[in-house]
This record gives C-alpha cells, structure tokens and sequence, in this order.
C-alpha cells in the first residue's frame, strides 16, 4: 500500500471492485447472449470498412494481389491477440473491454493510456467507416439512378474536394439516433449479418467468372515488405473482435461462449477476406482500385453495374450498423473513464427523458463528422491501427502480469503456452506497428502526449481511486 502511495499512478483497480461495480442494482445487465448471436455479433462488428473499403487502397499502394497474404498475416496477429481478450473477457466480465482490463493489472497511468487509446480507436474508425459509406453511398446513386454527385462534395481538401458531405451527415444522423435512444436486438443484428454475408457471398460468386489471372501478376509488386505494410493498412478489417469483450455482461456462460465467439468469429472473417482479395485483385489490376468503394466500384468496370448497386446497397446497410457500434461504443468507453473520475462527470451525464450520454454523443458525433469530412481514409484508417495495436499489446502483457500477480484468480478461460502465446501476440503487435508510415506513428506519438498532459494536469487528481487512497 505504501508503495502504491508513492506511485499513485500506478495503483490498480481491484478486481473484486470492478466486479462489485458490474453487479450493482442499476448497472447489471441480462445475461442473455449465447455463443451463436455472441459469434454473429462480432461477424457483425468485424465486416465492414476493411473489406469494402480498405482492400482496395492497400492492394494499389502497398501489396497488390500479395494482399492476399496480407490478410493472412494480420489474421494471425489479431488471433493471438484474440486468445489473450478471451482470458480477460472471462475473468473480469465487465464492459469497458481493454481500459477495464489494463486498471485491473497494470495501474491507472496504463489504463488511461489505453482508455485514450480507444478514443482514438472508435472516433478515427467511426470517420474511416463513414467515408467508406459515402464512396458505397455514391456508387449507389451513380449505378442506379445516374446521379452524380460534384467531386468538391464527396472528398476531402486532401483528396482534391472541399468536404465529404455523404460522410459528415450519415455521422450526425446516427448520433441522433443515439441521443434518442437506439437499442440493437440480437435478432436484429444477425439479420444484418446475414444480409452483409449474402452479399459477400454474392461477390464472391459473381466475380469469380470475371476473374483473369493475368491480374494477379505480378503476385508482389511490391515486395514480401509490401505484405507486412498491407498487413498493418488492412489490419482495420479486423477491428471489432474486441467489442465481443464488451458483452461479458450479457454472456450466459461468458468462460465459454466468449472465447468460442472471438475465435469463430476471426476464423470466418479470414476466410472470408481470403476469398474476397483473390477475386477482387483478379477481376481488374491492382492499379485501378485506389478508391473508398473497391468492391462495387471493380463490379462496374467489368461492366457489371446492377450486381455492383447490390453491393452498395449491402455495403451501405452493413457499414451503418458498424457506425452505430463504433460511436456507441465510444460512449461507453467515456462513461466508462468519466465512472472512474478520469475523464469529467459530464460525459456520464444521462439525459433525462431518453436516459443516453446525450452530452457525450453530441461532442462526440460533431467532433468525428469534421475528422470524416475533412480528412482522407488513408490517413484515419492506419491512426486507428496503430491504436488497436497498442491496445492488443497492453492486452497480451497484462495477461503475463496478471498470471503473476494474481496466479489464484478464477479465470473462466486460459490462454495456452504461456508466456509463448502472449510474447507471441506482443511480437506479431509491435510488428505490424513498424511497419506503418512514419508519419502515422508520429501522430500517434503527438496524440499519446497530449493524453499525458490531460492525465497529469486533471485525471490523476480527479480520480476516485486517488479519493479513496486519501481516505
């Protein structure tokens, strides 16, 4: 204890206190959820932006149809860390996902350094799907009425327009609806699953019979590294596993069903993006699908355009259901650090007819339709990499921490090989992290420093352990 007060930034949330916080009265939830809607769930969270959207940037800028392999390897990469979330997600089923995780094992600086982590991760992906949206959005219009919209409406200054319109108004549209008060069935969301698989399942038919192996060479034109710098640019189609986490709560058997989601869920989602890349890169070069709608857009220069205005359409309905669980997500991650004194009590502010963060919806809908409008996909895709990725390896060393400091704690579910599996994830993490541009990382540099100065100046004073610790 006396050490912990010395280094209060260092001082841990206690388990056994996160749990008793879950199973408060008007804070517990219905555990309803089994392995299947569990592993729907994160099909539903996992499709979306990366393979609708990022497939085609990356095989044109950095693995050509070796994007193939690129998936494979960030399949990996997201796997083992995969194993290390479902551990955690048994042992301490409470929402709040990674940031929960880490002020249990590794201390309140950590936990606020990841809680960061994931304001990033959910405000930059939320943009990143918008945008995506918009070029499906479009393609929609284009392929099927004939509509076009002006270039100066549809892109960022970056990309040679003036705002991305379609993507700032979709962002405010949904955080309407959540101010409201919009609540997803598990029935609902396998629904949209399903629709979202027949679509890809649709391309993935369709395009077969336009492939022309000619594409695919060369296989890697930009060498085994273009494998690695596409592994890290696509890595963003995996993002959503880890929300799986967040329904520990509602799991019936969450030491089961949890881990069987997470795993089942990768699995098919890999298969998926395997089949999807090789017809994709063998319908049309590589060269011609540097745009935020590939897989539509590669379906209309074959000359396809009614299968492609199916795709938008399906594009359109699975990216809005993403966009809904980013920023609702995001939310909950606010209320989470705002519960703990870490971030100011407003954001867990309730409003008091839809009984939502009403507050933290709005700063937080205007903020990321600017991000969305103003700034390309490229750029919000790869910020929102770099800070799942740290996220993942914060996750994988906590389990090594917690396996020594609390070897007796009843965990649900174990991660095997220890500590190869977790070194291994680490590894496999800090791998794809290098691999970004510089200029990306730097960013995210700025941004972790701008966190620490938050920290130091408000949230360490503010915190409620810091209260309790002084009492």
């Amino acid at each position: 204890m006396a050490e912990t007060q010395r280094n209060p930034i260092w001082r841990v949330k206690p388990v056994d206190l996160i749990l008793k916080q879950g199973n408060e009265g008007e804070h517990s939830l219905k555990r309803t959820l089994g392995p299947l809607s569990i592993t729907a769930m994160g099909i539903g969270a996992i499709v979306g932006t990366g393979i609708f959207v990022l497939t085609g940037v990356a095989a044109a800028k950095y693995a050509g149809p070796g994007l193939i392999l690129s998936f494979i390897v960030a399949g990996i990469a997201s796997g083992l860390a995969a194993i290390c979330y479902a551990e955690f997600a048994s042992t301490v089923p409470i929402s709040g996902s990674a940031y929960t995780y880490s002020y249990a094992t590794l201390g309140e600086l950590i936990a606020w350094i990841i809680g960061w982590d994931l304001i990033l991760e959910y405000a930059v992906g939320a943009a990143a799907v918008s945008i995506g949206w918009s070029g499906y959005f479009t393609d929609f219009l284009k392929s099927l009425f004939g509509i076009t919209i002006p270039k100066a409406l549809i892109a960022s200054p970056f990309s040679g327009g003036i705002v991305n319109l379609p993507a700032m108004l979709i962002i405010l549209l949904i955080t309407v609806l959540l101010v409201i008060g919009t609540s997803e069935s598990s029935g609902f969301n396998n629904i949209m699953v399903g629709i979202k698989l027949l679509v890809i399942l649709f391309f993935i038919v369709v395009g077969a019979f336009h492939v022309h192996t000619m594409n695919w060479q060369p296989f890697l034109p930009f060498g085994v590294g273009g494998v690695f710098s596409g592994a890290s640019i696509i890595f963003f189609a995996y993002i959503g596993f880890d929300q799986i986490s967040t329904s520990a709560e509602e799991a019936r058997n969450p030491s089961k069903d949890l881990p069987i989601g997470i795993i089942l869920s990768l699995t098919i989602c890999t298969l998926l993006y395997i089949l999807v890349t090789a017809v994709l890169t063998g319908m049309v070069s590589y060269k011609q699908l540097d745009v935020s709608s590939p897989v539509s857009h590669a379906l209309i220069l074959v000359g396809l355009n009614t299968a492609g205005s199916i795709i938008s359409v399906g594009a359109i309905c699975g990216l809005t259901t993403v966009l809904l669980v980013l920023l609702y997500g995001q939310s909950r991650i606010f209320f989470s650090m705002a519960r703990d004194g870490l971030l100011p009590a407003f954001f867990s502010h309730v409003h008091p007819r839809f009984k939502t963060p009403y507050l933290s919806s709005i700063l937080i809908g205007v903020v990321v339709a600017l991000v969305a409008g103003l700034t390309p996909i490229d750029i919000v895709a790869e910020l929102t990499n770099i800070g799942t990725l740290t996220a993942f390896v914060l996750v994988s060393a906590a389990v090594l921490i917690l396996r020594r400091t609390q070897p007796d704690l009843r965990r649900g579910f174990r991660v095997p090989w220890v500590p190869v599996i977790p070194i291994l994830s680490i590894l496999a993490s800090l791998i794809l992290i290098v691999s970004l541009p510089l200029v990306t990382i730097l960013r995210f540099i700025i941004w972790l420093v701008l966190g620490l100065i938050v920290y130091f100046l408000y949230s360490r004073h503010a915190s409620k352990l810091e209260k309790n610790y002084a009492d």
